[in-house]
């Protein structure tokens, strides 16, 4: 009976053992089915800025992803008279935060669609980081600058960013990463919103 009651022990010991070296799911660590679905997103063309930081004290994100761009049109000067179109697809590879607004969700697609690439220098088969937005209720996209290639799926940006939303998008929790946005083209955006998180925070 001492023996059984022992081996139960262990057992259980064990079990906990194993649970705890599990480690612990982080927010970005999203784990999505992704249908044949395309979601078109709005462009704010308007927008003074696009990208990953965008506004002085930085703007919360709708959606962050990154996958591959599998299409691209030629671009449109008749699409209307404030800037010229060119529409490109996104094939999703990994979604790693989702604030959906009211409007134009999004839903597990497994493709972004939008037609803010002309003179974005991107190209069919281009890895990249998409950044997204809400306004008027509505899931979109600020401009070309919201969508970064990156040269593999482990790429330094992408742990950067994960970080980022796993710290409740705290611009201070990736402020070693500056030099690296910099070298993307954010340096600058970036060291804006963390000024101001060192500002409204003291």
């Amino acid at each position: 009976m001492g023996i059984n009651r022992l081996h139960t022990i262990i057992l259980l010991a064990f079990v906990l053992l194993l649970g705890s070296c599990k480690e612990k799911r982080q927010k970005s660590d999203l784990e999505i089915t992704f249908s044949q679905d395309t979601l078109h997103l709005g462009y704010t063309y308007w927008w003074e800025e696009s990208g990953p930081f965008i506004d002085y004290c930085g703007t919360p994100h709708t959606l962050i992803a990154m996958g591959s761009i599998v299409q691209m049109d030629a671009p449109n000067e008749t699409a209307g008279p404030l800037y010229i179109s060119q529409k490109g697809s996104i094939h999703l590879e990994k979604v790693f935060l989702i604030n959906n607004p009211k409007k134009n969700a999004y839903q597990k697609h497994g493709y972004l669609s939008t037609d803010c690439f002309y003179k974005s220098g991107l190209n069919i088969g281009d890895k990249v980081l998409v950044f997204c937005y809400e306004f008027d209720d509505e899931l979109i996209i600020a401009g070309q600058e919201s969508i970064i290639p990156i040269g593999d799926w482990n790429h330094p940006l992408v742990n950067s960013i994960k970080t980022f939303i796993d710290e409740d998008e705290n611009p201070l929790k990736i402020k070693k990463d500056t030099t690296l946005w910099e070298a993307y083209g954010h340096g600058a955006s970036l060291r804006r919103i963390i000024e101001c998180r060192e500002t409204t925070s003291k």
